[in-house]
């Protein structure tokens, strides 16, 4: 009797452990799935650190001159002012239009060129310079990516997702490659949603690359950006613009600076 106890005990251990590895099969390891979740934010931080994120926010205000080519033409040139944090920014045109936003709201000058692409223009060429410094923003969600070869160097890559309802575009993604040695930014691939939905987004999706890195107080930042289409089987390919960021520096914070000038009138977008 006892020996028919041991055998059917065995048994039964067998069987559970096989149970167990099925589950463990079908609704994935819980342990791997923390542990991919630990990467992707621990890369996160790695990019931030590398661009010295504390160090930027202790800064108030940050202002550069910003010209911006696509197709060659020139799409942006003017004097950007943002605070650290990414609440408020102005735009100041080379043709004496002005662009203003603070949180959720865009105004512009009468004479602003393009109303219609105002709140794009605010919110993407501010995102995109404060990129490195946001990879941990509320309403992000990071998932890896396997590190991927580019233009013949291997990255480390991580992909950038939203939570519904953050920012302008919560439907936006970004695939986030860093040098593998520095952990700087190198390329970021993105779709853009505005006016369409993310299945047509992701037919088109863009890259931007991030070149000729500045100390500036101490803080590496990229005074060249250059934009191509991307697939993720080929990376980078066609060439579709450039920005030249110059006479980068800090200010101190004047909340004035990002009101509407008196003499100027201004149209909420």
């Amino acid at each position: 009797m006892i020996n028919r106890f041991k055998i059917l005990l065995a048994a039964l251990i067998i069987l559970s452990g096989c149970s167990l590895k099925e589950n463990s099969n079908i609704m994935g390891d819980s342990s791997n799935d923390s542990a991919h979740k630990s990467n992707t934010v621990t890369f996160a931080k790695l990019v931030q650190s590398a661009h010295s994120k504390d160090s930027f926010l202790k800064k108030e205000t940050i202002q550069f001159n910003l010209k911006l080519f696509f197709g060659g033409n020139e799409r942006l040139n003017g004097k950007i002012s943002l605070s650290t944090d990414g609440t408020m920014g102005k735009y100041e045109m080379l043709d004496g239009s002005e662009l203003i936003f603070r949180h959720d709201s865009v105004f512009i000058s009468e004479n602003y060129p393009k109303p219609e692409s105002a709140r794009f223009a605010a919110y993407t060429w501010s995102y995109f310079f404060l990129m490195p410094y946001k990879l941990d923003d509320p309403g992000t969600i990071w998932s890896a990516y396997e590190d991927t070869l580019l233009n013949g160097k291997t990255f480390k890559t991580a992909k950038l997702n939203f939570e519904a309802g953050t920012g302008d575009a919560p439907d936006d993604w970004y695939i986030v490659y860093a040098d593998p040695n520095s952990m700087l930014m190198n390329t970021a691939a993105y779709i853009v949603t505005a006016g369409k939905s993310k299945d047509e987004a992701e037919k088109d999706p863009h890259a931007i690359q991030y070149s000729e890195y500045a100390d500036i107080h101490g803080i590496p930042i990229a005074q060249r950006w250059d934009f191509y289409a991307w697939r993720a089987d080929s990376g980078l390919t066609d060439t579709l613009g450039y920005a030249i960021l110059e006479n980068i520096k800090f200010d101190s914070h004047d909340e004035s600076k990002f009101n509407q000038d008196e003499s100027v009138r201004f149209i909420l977008e």
